[in-house]
């Protein structure tokens, strides 16, 4: 059949339906599957809030805060990704909203495993004659050459600045963005040379990587000594959290933006994968609040002095190595 006689519905190049729209058109399966996951998203945050009353009963204070902060990535994006479902043209607020919260858990995970060595002066007490390998992921992982760096007072100050520089520009570019798309100049699907999205998304995929980093050094260099505190399955849970919100999200989004996902009206093909997008995270996110529930509920006891300075002598490099 000739292209040029091929009719396209038009719900294929409208905006999103409105949120009363979308109600009324759902039909049984459809009204049982946002039950499903409204319900899902609701436990999550109860857990997620019965998590915080137990924190501030049984944490020491100076913890209180980046474990609430750390617990609170998946009831969080699990939540906004519901409300993006049911109110589908508040779609890029509910995920840029996720996105900034989870930019300062970048950050407070890397202030966590500080906490749980007892604090930068305990950290640089016991650590200071060794070396940190910074040949490590998301950049430099494939430059074993490069040079182990001293751990003093600065090289922890630049790994601080490393992640808390994102937790600070993602806001400040997601309010920009906000201000350019009410004025007309952002536009997610908009991928001219001329278009704001173009130029501001790959700078903060940049500043993510960047933050990452220094999550990671910090991660490889305490893993031996707070393995005990379960630190590793700690990572793998905030690990799954930016991969599934970020990228699994940004493959879903690219195939609907290139037609691979089909249009269903009311749904565009862009409407449609991020709706298959926020279902997928409210299921995913559902599972990870009760697996970071189990990890985090423990006595928070001071790590014993003998311990941490056995295992950091076998994970740090020496300073005159």
């Amino acid at each position: 059949m000739d292209e040029s006689n091929r009719t396209i519905d038009p719900s294929c190049t409208d905006e999103p339906p409105l949120a009363i729209d979308n109600i009324l058109q759902l039909d049984i399966f459809g009204i049982i599957l946002y039950s499903v996951l409204t319900f899902m998203a609701a436990m999550s945050m109860l857990v997620f809030l019965e998590e915080c009353i137990y924190i501030y009963k049984k944490v020491p204070s100076n913890k209180k805060s980046v474990i609430i902060w750390v617990n609170g990535a998946a009831p969080v994006i699990g939540t906004m990704s519901c409300l993006g479902m049911w109110i589908p043209r508040a779609t890029m607020f509910t995920d840029m909203t996720s996105a900034c919260y989870f930019a300062i858990v970048v950050f407070k995970f890397l202030i966590l495993m500080l906490e749980e060595v007892g604090g930068d002066e305990a950290f640089l007490r016991r650590a200071g004659k060794h070396k940190l390998r910074i040949s490590t992921g998301p950049c430099c992982c494939c430059c074993p050459c490069l040079p182990h760096v001293a751990i003093t007072r600065r090289s922890l100050f630049l790994l601080k600045l490393g992640s808390f520089q994102f937790a600070i520009l993602k806001i400040v570019f997601t309010i920009l963005s906000i201000v350019l798309w009410k004025n007309g100049n952002f536009d997610l699907a908009d991928l001219e040379i001329t278009g704001a999205a173009i130029w501001i998304n790959p700078f903060v995929g940049i500043l993510t990587i960047i933050a990452l980093w220094p999550v990671a050094i910090m991660f490889m260099h305490l893993r031996i000594t707070l393995r005990s505190l379960k630190i590793i399955p700690k990572y793998a849970m905030y690990q799954l959290v930016l991969v599934l919100s970020q990228l699994q999200s940004a493959i879903i989004n690219i195939l609907a933006m290139n037609g691979t996902i089909a249009c269903v009206p009311p749904y565009s093909s862009q409407s449609r994968g991020y709706l298959m997008s926020q279902q997928l995270l409210i299921l995913e996110m559902f599972i990870i609040t009760l697996v970071t529930r189990l990890l985090y509920r423990r006595l928070y006891d001071p790590l014993p002095e003998e311990d941490l300075d056995n295992n950091e002598n076998n994970k740090m490099v020496p300073e005159n190595a």
